[in-house]
């Protein structure tokens, strides 16, 4: 099962194209510009390129789960019922935005769907990964109660429907501003210029090394950096092509990283870290370390990671 945190909040993927689109009318059954819920009832939307921006401004009262599906897909037909049964019995804490990859393909490739079905949630905006492939109904509710968890500890704790739960006492009503340094690294990914964010960042860091979101932020803005040029089937290729060109190899698993095929990403490098000459083997261990703070030190597959790289070294 994936492990949520709230250091997923800083997801590998950008939406930042998506966020000011203008909003096309309402079909029936999608989620009106209110956050009531849809008219047919339940909380289970459909969503599109056009209309995706309303989900987004929606996730910053309640989390919303996205489905990225398509009718030719088996899988996807096997999970979607289950999400949906789950959605609806949690009476509007969540909602369901089912995307339709085929007729969606901005939405397609700004989650970097790989494969489908792919699972992912959205808070206050941004991007959290939580499964890709069918799963059974037990894991779906154990991996949303953690997205519930999560969205809590980041303020999110609406509902559709309803009036979001007042505050506790003596907390502050308005959020909390970010410093100048994080609010300059964002307005940069916001405008796609990673290079300005990462600098940002670095300055962050530079002030106080044990900024530990700036430096989680600065993993990510990387890896958007690294990644947005990339075409999946070429990097595959060359990757394939020449199995101990180390730049091949972190392409490709820069692309799984962020695609979420996390344990692939690491199996990719681990495997390269092994037939490497010692001379050659401290750009592999320097990029595993830096996508395990991506990742999180408390997922269960970092530390399947750091173990296997501990023995490859000793």
């Amino acid at each position: 099962m994936s492990d949520i945190s709230a250091a997923a909040l800083r997801g590998a993927v950008d939406l930042s194209t998506l966020r000011n689109r203008p909003a096309a009318p309402a079909d029936a059954g999608q989620m009106p510009a209110g956050g009531d819920a849809p008219a047919q009832g339940g909380f289970v939307v459909d969503v599109t390129d056009a209309t995706f921006g309303q989900i987004l401004e929606l996730s910053r009262t309640v989390p919303i789960i996205v489905d990225l599906w398509a009718e030719w897909c088996g899988p996807c037909k096997q999970l979607s019922p289950i999400l949906e049964k789950v959605v609806n019995e949690l009476g509007g804490r969540v909602v369901l935005a089912k995307v339709d990859v085929d007729a969606n393909p901005q939405l397609a490739q700004s989650f970097r769907a790989q494969s489908i079905p792919m699972v992912v949630a959205l808070i206050a905006g941004q991007p959290v990964p939580m499964f890709t492939g069918a799963v059974p109904e037990e894991q779906v509710r154990q991996v949303i109660d953690q997205l519930l968890q999560v969205a809590a500890q980041n303020g999110v704790t609406g509902t559709v429907g309803g009036e979001q739960e007042p505050a506790a006492e003596g907390e502050q009503e308005q959020e909390k501003p970010l410093p100048p340094l994080h609010a300059e690294a964002f307005a940069a990914i916001e405008k796609g210029d990673y290079a300005s964010a990462i600098t940002a960042y670095e300055k962050a860091l530079a002030e106080n090394p044990r900024d530990e979101d700036a430096r989680a932020g600065l993993g990510q803005v990387r890896l958007l950096d690294r990644v947005q040029d990339l075409d999946l089937q070429e990097a595959r290729a060359a990757a394939a092509a020449n199995p101990q060109d180390v730049q091949a190899q972190f392409a490709v698993a820069d692309l799984d990283i962020s695609g979420g095929h996390v344990d692939d990403a690491f199996g990719r490098l681990l495997d390269l870290f092994a037939v490497l000459p010692s001379e050659e083997r401290a750009p592999v261990r320097e990029r595993l370390v830096e996508l395990f703070g991506l990742i999180g030190a408390d997922d269960p597959r970092v530390a399947a990671a750091r173990n296997r790289l501990s023995s490859l070294l000793f």
